[in-house]
């Protein structure tokens, strides 16, 4: 289901590409110098956004396919304490379960599933910046 949801969504981004580069080519056409200014935004804002939609495209792949690994492996994190109707982790059990994760990828810091298990501990204690550089990293130590 997923996959479609991706396909969809670079198909929605190749036609918003295609009709930005047709709408700054009418403001070019126009003439004046509010609509070439308009025409020049399109033409640079339209690539940024593609480009922040294509890299995190790849962060999903690249952890998706990093967590179904390490699940097969059976190294996934499991919930050690009563979680949250939401589905998080207590407050009050999230800081030390972070520190002892923290701690297994400071005694292993090349090691991608202990850097992608601090992520998922991450994600579900609520610190979703954190937890997004920790799989970010985990993806690029997988990588090398």
């Amino acid at each position: 289901m997923s996959r479609i949801g991706v396909a969809l969504m670079a198909g929605a981004l190749l036609v918003y590409l295609a009709v930005c580069v047709w709408l700054a080519v009418m403001f070019f056409a126009v003439g004046t110098t509010v609509s070439i200014g308009m025409g020049i935004a399109l033409i640079v804002l339209a690539p940024i956004g593609a480009w922040a939609l294509v890299r995190e495209m790849q962060f999903g792949f690249g952890a998706d396919r990093l967590g179904r690994e390490l699940d097969a492996e059976g190294g996934m994190p499991v919930a050690e304490s009563e979680l949250t109707p939401s589905g998080r982790i207590a407050r009050a059990d999230a800081d030390p379960l972070i520190a002892r994760y923290a701690d297994a990828v400071a005694s292993a810091p090349g090691d991608w599933r202990a850097r992608y298990r601090l992520g998922v501990v991450q994600d579900a204690a609520g610190r979703r910046k954190d937890a997004r550089a920790s799989i970010r990293e985990a993806i690029r130590l997988a990588r090398g």
